[in-house]
């Protein structure tokens, strides 16, 4: 099975290169780079073209910044693997757990994959309180609408076998992605989702983080919106 490693990008000149070399060396045997550049305005688009571009499958530049859901709609629309995967390309999420996230769906007992970052004994840097306290309301709001006993729905290693990932209509533009995605696969019968507890090595906005409370309100909304109203 080839998998697709889906790669939103803005402004992530300081690790851009670095997590593509760790994709590259990832331990997956059939794979595929696709990287969505969202309008760049650090040089990282120049980088992409310059020293990446020739390395990976496919880099698709936005012409205007639309948002992390719209790179990720983007790069599932050119994937063409039987799985796919969402990498930052912050160093926050690590590479070389690739086999172990897909490993359910190879061995065919899932569907769809969390990997989950307060699950299992994989390192995490500590970091902020309140931002720890925002993702679990978030991921018990969502699983209340849900039903489903997720631990971390905001994630950002989701796996997915491109069938159902392909057909399903992703609307949102910025960080809404995460719940809508988890509302619409909530909905489809028989839908095997599975959880693997991941490291992760987060970062401070001083390191790029850019992630904040409006994204939190974002995500409340888009949990009512397509739970409820879709």
């Amino acid at each position: 099975m080839k998998l697709s490693i889906v790669i939103p990008c803005y402004n992530e000149k300081s690790t851009i290169r670095q997590i593509i070399e760790a994709v590259r060396k990832a331990p997956i045997e059939k794979k595929e780079i696709i990287i969505v550049d969202d309008a760049s305005t650090d040089g990282t688009k120049e980088i992409l073209k310059n020293e990446i571009e020739n390395t990976v499958d496919k880099v698709v530049y936005h012409t205007r910044n639309q948002g992390k859901g719209a790179a990720i709609r983007d790069g599932i629309r050119e994937a063409t693997g039987d799985m796919i995967i969402i990498q930052d390309a912050d160093l926050e999420y690590d590479p070389n757990e690739y086999p172990k996230l897909v490993r359910p769906i190879v061995e065919g007992k899932a569907d769809v994959v969390y990997g989950s970052r307060f699950q299992g004994e994989q390192a995490h840097r500590v970091l902020y309180f309140w931002h720890r306290v925002g993702n679990s309301f978030l991921t018990l709001l969502s699983n209340m609408f849900t039903n489903l006993n997720l631990t971390d729905m905001e994630t950002c290693y989701k796996v997915f076998k491109s069938d159902i990932i392909k057909n399903i209509e992703i609307e949102e533009d910025r960080f809404g992605f995460e719940p809508e995605i988890t509302a619409k696969i909530s909905k489809i019968k028989g839908l095997r989702i599975y959880e693997v507890g991941i490291s992760y090595y987060g970062r401070k906005y001083e390191e790029g983080k850019k992630i904040g409370w409006k994204d939190g309100f974002r995500a409340i909304y888009a949990i009512i919106k397509y739970n409820v109203f879709k």
